[in-house]
């Protein structure tokens, strides 16, 4: 990945409190893990934002380079990497998504 990417990523990252890297959107996810987080984190009741990386190759390969972490979805609070769906998955069953949501959860 060229620094460019990694600048752009890291300030996505920084930028939203809580962030996911997903194929397709929150109204139209492209894949069943996708959804999946986006339907968590609306049930968890935090506002995130959503970056389509089928809309940007770049983000695409470099967002796995950036975490070391080689599937999408990628979830990001407060610029850190939780996980992909099945880590946010376990969280949220085990009631310990709450924790992590909490310093940004809204209202």
């Amino acid at each position: 990945m060229d620094d460019a990417t990694r600048e752009r990523i890291q300030t996505l990252v920084d930028t939203h409190p809580v962030l996911l890297f997903m194929k397709g959107n929150r109204l139209f996810p492209r894949c069943g893990f996708s959804a999946t987080v986006v339907e968590v984190l609306k049930r968890s009741g935090v506002d995130f934002e959503v970056i389509d990386v089928l809309t940007d190759p770049e983000i695409r390969q470099g967002i796995k380079e950036f975490t070391n972490w080689p599937t999408i979805p990628q979830l990001y609070v407060q610029g850190k990497f939780v996980g992909g769906c099945d880590i946010v998955r376990d969280l949220y069953e085990n009631g310990e998504l709450d924790e992590v949501l909490a310093p940004v959860k809204n209202g």
